[in-house]
């Protein structure tokens, strides 16, 4: 079958493509923006990409149209589809309906924590020797790709709470009917498609309801989704982040922490992992995957050997003595979690945060009065204010001198290089490419 796929260059449909050409179609698709690193790893599995929207694309005459949640009505080659009344249908569907049917899915649902504790389930099926096929919303060290297909009946899905499609407001997860679902967490987000946080938890509730009843729900204690499963649960449920369940201890200077269940220690994870939020994703983990059948101890060995995943506290550099972090955290939650994971692994050096605003919510300006709160852990902050619709500076202001804001990079790039000193640690916080900034910084670092 020919598959055309819109908005392939995002990185959940581009993982559709990859699964699609691996298990034997004809892929082709066309995006707004086709540039490297999707583009050239599209390209080397044979899918040709055109750059753009239009309506000539018809001319491949692909058995079916795979459209990506960035579409909309009014864009010319889907408005052209409709017309002619081409079959399509949305990627998570697809998925659905020719991957995961038949399959054990294992899906990682919450606000933060998705894409590393998706990599980390997929790698401790892995190591167990399961070879499990995965879709992620990065790039796993330990796999060097964000998807695959493979023969085993296992598969590992990050299952993301956005809306599935222009003609399906559904969030993803909806499609996939887990056996295992994990439920990490929920706070509101995504303000541009929900209205509040209750009906981020009505999506949550339909998740569940789709879980069967041999399957399992792994939620966490220490959040809040007791309204979720007060809704109605038909399915066998472990809490952890809390003693009587599954729990995290305290990790030592290196790292390592005991994964302890009903308060006894079942193993020591041994990594240079930051922060209380990923002992908790690890240990979450470990439950999702005693469910698929993996011991305890192969578990926790696996994670030991756990190799993180890109743009997640990833180093990119030290220069001078000047460490460059880049981290995907965007929202107040999580950039107060990867600060306090930061200063806890670096002690009394200096912090200087670097943050992009970009995602959908952070530019509406719904969770900017959080946003100074999130960054007290850090000893400066410079934020790239450009294309906001709200006075960041303004925002900052409870952070007094220690906060700057800018609308130029070259500016902001700068002045960071002008503040740091050896030993400092500058963490790069966006849920985009941020304009290749990291590089920039450390560019700037090495001159005089």
């Amino acid at each position: 079958m020919h598959l055309h796929i819109l908005g392939i260059c995002g990185t959940f449909m581009g993982g559709i493509a990859v699964i699609a050409r691996q298990a034997g179609h004809t892929v082709t698709g066309c995006d707004a923006n086709v540039y490297p690193p999707m583009s050239t790893q599209l390209e080397a599995q044979g899918i040709t990409l055109t750059e753009g929207w239009g309506p000539a694309q018809l001319a491949v005459e692909p058995d079916l149209f795979v459209i990506g949640n960035v579409v909309s009505r009014g864009n010319p080659l889907m408005e052209a589809i409709l017309d002619r009344g081409l079959p399509y249908v949305s990627g998570p569907q697809w998925l659905a309906e020719n991957v995961l049917r038949g399959k054990w899915t294992v899906a990682v649902a919450g606000t933060h924590g998705k894409t590393t504790t998706t990599s980390m389930l997929a790698w401790i099926l892995e190591y167990a020797g399961l070879s499990p096929g995965f879709l992620v919303g990065g790039v796993p060290q330990d796999f060097g790709v964000s998807a695959r297909l493979t023969n085993s009946p296992f598969f590992v899905i990050e299952a993301d709470e956005y809306d599935t499609a222009f003609f399906d407001k559904r969030s993803k997860f909806v499609h996939y009917r887990p056996r295992t679902a994990l439920l990490n967490n929920l706070e509101f987000d995504h303000a541009d498609i929900f209205p509040d946080l209750a009906a981020i938890e009505t999506q949550f509730h339909h998740l569940v309801r789709t879980v069967p009843g041999q399957g399992l729900v792994v939620a966490n204690a220490r959040q809040s989704l007791d309204r979720v499963l007060a809704r109605g649960c038909w399915t066998p449920v472990e809490r952890f982040g809390l003693d009587s369940g599954w729990d995290a201890g305290e990790a030592d200077a290196t790292g390592a922490f005991d994964v302890l269940l009903a308060g006894r220690s079942q193993g020591r994870v041994s990594w240079p992992l930051l922060g209380l939020h990923n002992r908790l994703n690890a240990v979450a983990a470990v439950a999702c995957a005693r469910h698929a059948g993996v011991p305890v101890a192969v578990a926790v060995e696996a994670l030991s050997r756990f190799q993180g995943v890109k743009r997640r506290m990833e180093v990119r550099g030290t220069v001078r003595g000047v460490t460059v972090y880049d981290d995907f955290a965007h929202h107040p939650t999580a950039i107060e979690a990867t600060v306090a994971g930061l200063r806890a692994w670096v002690g009394a050096s200096r912090i200087l945060a670097v943050l992009e605003p970009r995602s959908n919510t952070m530019k509406l300006g719904t969770m900017k009065a959080a946003l100074p709160g999130s960054l007290r852990g850090a000893d400066r902050v410079f934020c790239f204010a450009k294309d906001l619709g709200w006075d960041a500076a303004d925002a900052l202001a409870p952070l007094g001198e220690a906060a700057r804001t800018f609308h130029d990079l070259d500016a902001l790039v700068e002045a960071v290089a002008a503040e740091a000193r050896p030993g400092d640690q500058v963490l790069v916080m966006s849920n985009g490419g941020f304009g290749g900034v990291h590089g920039k910084l450390l560019d700037r670092l090495g001159k005089p």
